[in-house]
């Protein structure tokens, strides 16, 4: 749902574009730190962070500090880690679940009838 509202928004000047847009919006959604998890679906997968196409064809000092030696290292700990971060992240979803059902039950108006023996309650 994410993906094609943001479709949406790219395409309002140009229709019919879609699959030229497509993958740039796919690796912003892939990119973006999600609120619940806290990190980003590619961060999740990979257990790094993504280098923007800029960064790679542009060296930065990030990108241009690296070697391949220190980067290796580098990602193996950070794969070793990876399912550390994953819990974590895991963690931080169901508090936020949590979270939600405390404010929705807040809300919810509770109403209680009965049918003959039961007792059956409503949620409004």
């Amino acid at each position: 749902m994410v993906i094609i509202q943001s479709l949406k928004k790219r395409l309002e000047a140009t229709k019919g574009k879609w699959p030229e847009e497509l993958p740039g919006v796919i690796w912003a959604y892939r990119t973006l730190a999600k609120s619940i998890t806290g990190e980003t679906p590619f961060s999740l997968v990979y257990g790094a962070k993504a280098l923007i196409p800029m960064e790679v064809g542009e060296p930065t000092l990030r990108y241009f500090r690296a070697n391949k030696e220190t980067n290796n290292e580098a990602m193996l700990v950070k794969l070793e880690l990876l399912d550390e971060l994953r819990d974590l992240a895991h963690i931080r979803m169901a508090a936020q679940k949590q979270r939600m059902e405390r404010y929705y039950n807040r809300r919810a108006n509770l109403r209680y009838f009965k049918v003959g023996d039961l007792v059956l309650r409503k949620v409004t």
